[in-house]
C-alpha cells in the first residue's frame, strides 16, 4: 500500500527508530521510520516509492504532517539502505520513531 500523490502539488526543493513490530499474523514486521523534510502528498508518493523497491517491502504508509512512515516487510530491515531509499527521494531519514 503506498499513499496517494497530489500531482498539483508540489514542494519544491527538499531539505532533504525506536519501535519494531512483528504482525502476529505472519505477515511480516512493521517499524516506523522519522524523516525529515517531507510537506505534501507528492512528499509522501517519492518516499513510499524508493522505499516500496526495497527488497521484502510489502508496505508503506508515509504521512507528512508527522514526518513518520511506516513500514512492513517480510523481515526486519537494514536501517542503511532504508536511510539510502530515502536520501534517493531528496529527504533525511532521522531514524525510528
Amino acid at each position: 500500500m503506498t499513499t496517494e500523490t497530489n500531482p498539483g502539488s508540489c514542494c519544491g526543493s527538499h531539505s532533504c527508530g525506536s519501535d519494531t513490530a512483528v504482525d502476529v499474523q505472519g505477515v511480516g514486521v512493521t517499524t516506523v521510520y522519522k524523516v525529515s523534510g517531507m510537506t505534501c502528498g507528492h512528499c509522501e508518493g517519492a518516499v513510499s516509492q524508493e522505499i516500496t523497491a526495497l527488497e521484502g517491502v510489502t508496505a508503506v504508509k508515509a504521512v507528512a504532517d508527522t514526518g513518520e512512515v511506516t513500514v512492513t516487510s517480510a523481515a526486519p530491515l537494514d536501517e542503511e539502505a532504508v536511510r539510502a531509499a530515502v536520501d534517493e527521494a531528496g529527504y533525511d531519514l532521522v531514524g525510528r520513531a
